[in-house]
């Protein structure tokens, strides 16, 4: 059983690697997000994003800026299986223009590999069990200016995507993003363009190393997977909107809708292009305690019966903000509403005069 499951893990890691065709699914770990306080609002945070973690959400919200950043987040996914961890720095390089840097990695650790357990001559050997590890990385560097037109600012990303599984194959890809950002008093809108380009994943597969996973069953993974990986574009849009009241209480609402040019199982779904709407709220009690809550990833989900229903994924939050410091908490996927496990993430992000 443990050699069957590892020959799956394997099998759907490297079949997401097919030749010089497009993908649905690709990179899927970039898409997670980043920052407790964005998650919290259900990812709907294209439009009112403005610090550090604009990097991911949307680069153009990196101007807003006024002295350097540093953010850190750590989550847990499949009961501490995996491991999902992420920093960012943001640095304003004058008044009108944001350098960003952030690294992301989602990786499940020693995961037995049990192809040898059985030497030649059939007798069980523990000693033959190794471990491996299987992660994915992201480098972005982040741009950002302040365009001469009042309150319009644009943004872009450039990555660099490292993937490993084991000693059994490694890739690396690049991608572009881009993003405008665009406020008017209250009201803030958003575009965040990912992987404009597509972003291409080069596969290297040791074939020693694979042919002992395709000898491990007979009948499996006798066929070498492809080596190129392409991961098609997404659009985001959103819009959002502030409120004060009576100085001490704020109030800051968006709603976004995410796009892919493909079909898929979202709630607006054509051949061409698929739609799913996010909305997240944010209230806040005089700048230091925050109050969070969102819903995203409406899904038509199929039942075992052969019926569909709506699948959704609601996030509730608080956070803290005290001299610089900013500590926030999600609680995603309650009730498990949606295909995925719920996640406790909780990040931490600092302004840079604390160092002073």
């Amino acid at each position: 059983m443990t050699r069957v499951l590892l020959l799956l893990f394997l099998s759907l890691s490297a079949t997401t690697v097919t030749a010089q065709a497009v993908r649905k699914y690709s990179n899927e770990f970039l898409n997670i997000g980043v920052d407790a306080a964005s998650l919290a609002m259900g990812n709907a945070v294209v439009a009112s994003t403005n610090d550090v973690n604009s990097g991911y959400w949307n680069p153009a919200g990196l101007v807003n800026l006024e002295d350097n950043q540093l953010a850190l987040m750590h989550a847990s996914y499949f009961a501490n299986i995996a491991l999902y961890d992420y920093a960012g720095f943001a640095k304003p390089l004058d008044d009108r223009s944001t350098l960003g840097v952030s690294l992301i990695r989602f990786g499940v650790d020693d995961i037995l590999n049990t192809t040898q357990l059985i030497d030649a001559d059939g007798n069980i050997d523990y000693n033959r069990i190794s471990l491996f590890s299987t992660a994915d990385y992201a480098f972005t560097v982040s741009y950002a200016r302040e365009l001469p037109v009042q309150g319009l600012n644009i943004g872009a990303n450039a990555k660099i995507i490292r993937r490993i599984i084991g000693d059994f194959a490694s890739s690396w890809g690049f991608g572009i993003d881009f993003g405008i950002q665009y406020s008017s008093g209250n009201w803030n809108f958003g575009l965040m363009a990912r992987d404009i380009t597509t972003s291409v994943n080069t596969w290297a597969i040791d074939e020693e190393a694979f042919a002992t996973i395709r000898d491990a069953v007979a009948g499996q993974n006798q066929e070498l997977p492809e080596t190129l990986e392409i991961t098609i574009p997404k659009l985001q849009l959103g819009v959002s909107r502030n409120w004060e009241i009576h100085y001490d209480y704020t109030i800051k609402a968006e709603v976004d809708l995410l796009m892919r040019f493909t079909q898929t199982n979202d709630i607006l779904s054509s051949a061409s292009v698929s739609a799913t709407p996010a909305a997240g709220f944010e209230f806040g009690y005089t700048g230091i305690v925050f109050l969070r809550a969102g819903v995203g990833n409406f899904q038509e989900i199929m039942q075992l019966d052969g019926s569909n229903r709506i699948g959704f994924q609601p996030n509730i939050g608080v956070g803290f903000q005290y001299k610089g410091i900013h500590i926030d908490y999600a609680l995603t996927d309650i009730g498990d509403q949606s295909a995925a496990i719920y996640s406790n993430i909780f990040s931490l992000k600092l302004d840079w005069e604390l160092f002073r």
